[in-house]
């Protein structure tokens, strides 16, 4: 069968943000081809790798989505170092986590979708520090309504309870009820003076939406949604197909061709068996994710573009970001039972903003909702205990030990940087390398200001032992690669994510966002997949 070779809009990767922009550009009449590394597969299928995965798997969000060969994505260590996709090197761990499958990484995404605010957005004017966006909190708002309603957010409707108040709309569904021991957390910070609000989250809450199911609290949102509540992408596909979507699977892009008028004329893909082929398009969208992006249009150099497609500034790769985190596991000297209902569903967002940012970085502070069970075990099984005693000390652990998490913005910085190493795939494609430093921004917060806050919270929640993790860990929240701006000497694309350097090549997403805040990035990647989407389709209309 003859694999289609064209259409007026080409987009690389299927995960949320290439749906996005799919669905407005076929509702506006443009015909969209769609290309995927990975494998499409059923919900059913995803449930049942969970299911028999072992327990000290059961907490990796990749382990049921096992790659294939031809479209590797990051895994547990296995402890042969050619199995390792990213390459990582500098003083701390760029060791991310997405897949490569079809409907992209919010298959095992949390769903938590915090807004940035308007101070997030203009950093180096207010604070003296990293950069400005290319444009303010209002005209992103509208973005974020309609992010909101395309994915099902619930969220709270008291305005002291939103973050940040300031919309113009209200969120489409009420938010999820706590667990208890978010209850408790709630009321021991209150005492502290800090406010726990409701994470904004895109799941159904009490009632179903955009087809999907209510929420009815598995708890196992990471790795995935056994019954589809959760928004992800994989949910949308059969959607946009039927308005007319052509979605090739197992194809790897690994080329992106630029003409003599620096347009880009066409995408080339390896499929399963290794074999090239070209797809054609008047207009082109890379959504593969933070990391994949700058890796393909490194891979793409040519004769006009030496460093790179898109890369004249020298900035494809550079300020990679995330939240930088840090855990601390505490016991407790009361149960607070964690793990009923969503995984994440309240933080602490109030101390992300402040005038200390000129000096360090803000923080989040969150209750983990895990369920405890299958962490404690382990714990339980090394004091030697069995029977009756054992299921007693896995249970007493379970209820009385939980993780706060402490997650920290940082700042963009050039030398955070990914390049391609001469490691490679099963393809003969390089696989990523990424130097990573968290920066003094960062570690200066963890010092000064959220360490102390988060271990005067432990103190109060009544905890008897108090455990740090000893390095910065990650979110898995991937930013910055193809940073956003208004001057083409220093930022790879412009405010509606279109290249600075070809007109006809759109780049949105996480990779494009010049400051990270604290809170998770995907709502901020998705409108400001709504903003290109607008102009791609007014671009290719003709208007």
């Amino acid at each position: 069968m003859t694999q289609p070779s064209s259409a007026d809009v080409v987009i690389v990767g299927t995960g949320v943000v290439g749906i996005v922009i799919a669905e407005e550009l076929l509702d506006a009449g443009v015909s969209v081809l769609m290309l995927e590394a990975g494998p499409r597969v059923s919900r059913a299928q995803i449930v049942e790798n969970f299911r028999n995965l072992p327990l000290g798997l059961k907490g990796s969000a990749s382990s049921s989505y096992p790659p294939r060969p031809w479209a590797p994505h990051p895994m547990p260590p296995t402890g042969n170092p050619d199995d390792t996709y990213l390459q990582l090197t500098g003083p701390d761990s760029y060791d991310q986590t997405f897949i490569r499958y079809a409907g992209g990484s919010t298959w095992h995404w949390a769903g938590t979708c915090w807004r940035m605010t308007p101070d997030d957005l203009r950093l180096q004017s207010l604070y003296g520090v990293g950069r400005d966006w290319a444009f303010d909190y209002d005209t992103l708002e509208p973005y974020y309504v309609r992010t909101e309603y395309r994915l099902g957010i619930c969220g709270p409707s008291d305005p002291a309870l939103q973050w940040p108040p300031r919309r113009s709309k209200p969120y489409p569904m009420g938010p999820l009820p706590f667990s208890p021991g978010e209850q408790r957390f709630t009321e021991v910070v209150k005492t502290l003076g800090y406010t726990n609000i409701p994470t904004a989250q895109a799941r159904n809450s009490g009632v179903p939406y955009d087809e999907r199911p209510a929420c009815c609290g598995n708890n196992n949102c990471v790795p995935v949604c056994p019954i589809g509540a959760k928004y992800d992408g994989a949910t949308a596909l059969a959607r946009l197909e039927a308005k007319g979507a052509v979605i090739l699977s197992d194809a790897v892009a690994y080329r992106v061709e630029t003409n003599a008028r620096q347009q880009v004329e066409a995408v080339h893909y390896f499929d399963q068996n290794k074999v090239s082929h070209r797809v054609t398009g008047k207009h082109f969208v890379l959504a593969c994710n933070g990391l994949e992006n700058p890796k393909l249009l490194l891979m793409s150099a040519d004769d006009r573009n030496p460093k790179g497609v898109a890369n004249r500034s020298d900035q494809v790769g550079r300020n990679m970001m995330d939240h930088p985190q840090l855990g601390l596991s505490v016991t407790l000297a009361e149960p607070y039972w964690s793990g009923v209902g969503p995984v994440v569903n309240s933080g602490i967002m109030e101390t992300s903003q402040g005038a200390f940012r000129s000096e360090h970085a803000g923080a989040y502070f969150r209750f983990n909702n895990f369920a405890r069970n299958r962490f404690v075990t382990f714990n339980a099984l090394k004091t030697g205990l069995v029977g009756k005693a054992l299921d007693q000390e896995i249970r007493r652990q379970t209820a009385c030990t939980a993780d706060i998490i402490l997650a920290h913005e940082m700042l963009p910085h050039a030398d955070n940087r990914l390049t391609l190493s001469s490691k490679k795939d099963w393809l003969g494609l390089p696989k990523p390398s990424i130097h990573y430093d968290v920066g003094d921004y960062v570690r200066k917060s963890a010092e000064q200001y959220s360490l102390p806050i988060g271990r005067t919270i432990a103190a109060a929640m009544g905890a008897t032992d108090v455990k740090v993790t000893p390095k910065f860990n990650q979110s898995k929240h991937i930013m910055g690669g193809t940073i956003m701006g208004n001057d083409p000497g220093n930022s790879v694309v412009d405010p509606d994510c279109r290249s600075h350097d070809h007109a006809n090549l759109f780049l949105p997403g996480g990779g494009a966002m010049p400051s990270t805040a604290c809170g998770n990035s995907t709502i901020t990647m998705v409108a400001l997949a709504f903003k290109a989407a607008d102009a791609l389709v007014k671009q290719a209309k003709g208007a």
